[in-house]
C-alpha cells in the first residue's frame, strides 16, 4: 500500500460506509438493491452528508472572503508603497506587513479554498472505490465497508444503460465504449463544468465590492472562473460516471448555497448588497449599517397609532 493509499484508507471506509448505509435505507424502503437508481441515490446521499458537515467550514470561508475583500484598499496602498523595490529587505518587509493585514482582518488567501481542500480526500476516495469495483468483483473481494455482494451489485448496476463505474476515456481505450457511456459521460461533464462556472460567475458579478473588483483578489477569482472548470473538464473524461454524479451534485449544492448567501447575506458594497438594501427599504426596515440618526429618521416616518396622544409630563420645579 503506497503513501497516498495509506492516507486515503480511512476516507475510503467512510465514503463506502455512508454509501452502503443509504443503499440499505433505500432497499428497506422497497427499492431494488441492484438498481443503478438506488446506488445513484446513495451517492447523492453521500454528497448531502459531506456538504452538511462542511457548513461550519463554509461559514468560515464566507468570513475569510469578506476579510479578503475588506483589506483590498490597504493592500493597494501596501503595493504602492513597495512598488519598484525588489531588494530582499523590502520584499521581506512587504511580506510581514501583508501577514499583519491578514491577521488584522482575520483572514488569509487560502481560507477561500478550504471547503474544496477538505472535500478532495473524499473525492479521491470515491474515485478509488468506483474505479476498483470491477477489479474487486473479479478477485472476489470487498472495498472498504462494501461487501463482495454489494460490489457485485454496484458493478452490474446501470443507469440509462451505462454502469456507474464506467468512465469515458478508459472505456474508449479498452474498446468497450458504448453510446450510453459516451452520451451520459459528456452530459455529466458539461453539467459539472456549467454548474461550477455559474457559481463562480455569480460571486464575481453580484457579490464583490467595487474595491475588490479592482484589486488582485479579482484576478484570483477570474483565474478560478476559467481554470477550475477547465481542469475538471479535462479530468472528467477519466472520472467514473458515479464520480461525475457526485461532483455535479456537490456543485449544485454550492450553487444553491451561494444563491442564499448572495440574497440574504451579501457582501457590503456589492451590487447584491445594494439590491438587498432596496428590498429592506421597500419593506420599511432600517438599512443595514445605518447610523443611529438614520434609524431614528426611519422610525419617525412610521405613522403614530390613532387615538389620544400622551402629552409629555412637565417635571416639578425645585422649591426655593
Amino acid at each position: 500500500m503506497g503513501f497516498f493509499n495509506t492516507i486515503l484508507f480511512p476516507f475510503k471506509w467512510i465514503v463506502s460506509w455512508i454509501m452502503v448505509a443509504f443503499h440499505d435505507l433505500f432497499t428497506w424502503m422497497g427499492m431494488d438493491p441492484a438498481s443503478g437508481v438506488t446506488w445513484t441515490l446513495a451517492i447523492i446521499g453521500l454528497v448531502l452528508v459531506i456538504r452538511a458537515a462542511l457548513i461550519p467550514v463554509f461559514v468560515k470561508q464566507i468570513k475569510a472572503q469578506r476579510g479578503m475583500q475588506a483589506l483590498q484598499p490597504d493592500m493597494k496602498k501596501l503595493q504602492a508603497k513597495y512598488k519598484g523595490k525588489t531588494d530582499q529587505l523590502s520584499r521581506q518587509a512587504m511580506g510581514q506587513e501583508q501577514m499583519a493585514l491578514y491577521k488584522e482582518h482575520g483572514t488569509n488567501p487560502f481560507s477561500a479554498c478550504l471547503p474544496m481542500l477538505i472535500q478532495m480526500p473524499f473525492f479521491f476516495s470515491l474515485f478509488q472505490v468506483l474505479s476498483g469495483v470491477a477489479k474487486a468483483n473479479i478477485s472476489n473481494q470487498g472495498i472498504g465497508a462494501m461487501t463482495h455482494d454489494e460490489v457485485v451489485q454496484f458493478d452490474e448496476a446501470t443507469i440509462f444503460g451505462a454502469r456507474l463505474s464506467d468512465a469515458l476515456l478508459p472505456s474508449w481505450q479498452g474498446g468497450n465504449l458504448t453510446w450510453s457511456i459516451a452520451v451520459l459521460s459528456i452530459v455529466m461533464i458539461v453539467a459539472m463544468i456549467a454548474s461550477q462556472f455559474i457559481t463562480q460567475k455569480q460571486i464575481m458579478s453580484k457579490n464583490m465590492s467595487e474595491e475588490a473588483m479592482q484589486g488582485p483578489f479579482m484576478r484570483q477569482q477570474k483565474m478560478m472562473l476559467y481554470v477550475l472548470p477547465l481542469v475538471f473538464g479535462i479530468g472528467g473524461i477519466n472520472f467514473p460516471i458515479g464520480v461525475l454524479i457526485y461532483w455535479t451534485t456537490t456543485n449544485l449544492w454550492t450553487m444553491g448555497q451561494q444563491f442564499f448567501v448572495i440574497r440574504r447575506m451579501p457582501t457590503p458594497g456589492s451590487p447584491a448588497y445594494k439590491e438587498y438594501q432596496k428590498r429592506r427599504e421597500a419593506k420599511g426596515l432600517p438599512l443595514l449599517g445605518a447610523s443611529k440618526k438614520q434609524v431614528e429618521e426611519v422610525v419617525e416616518e412610521i405613522p403614530e397609532p390613532k387615538g389620544q396622544r400622551n402629552q409629555p409630563q412637565r417635571k416639578n420645579r425645585k422649591k426655593k
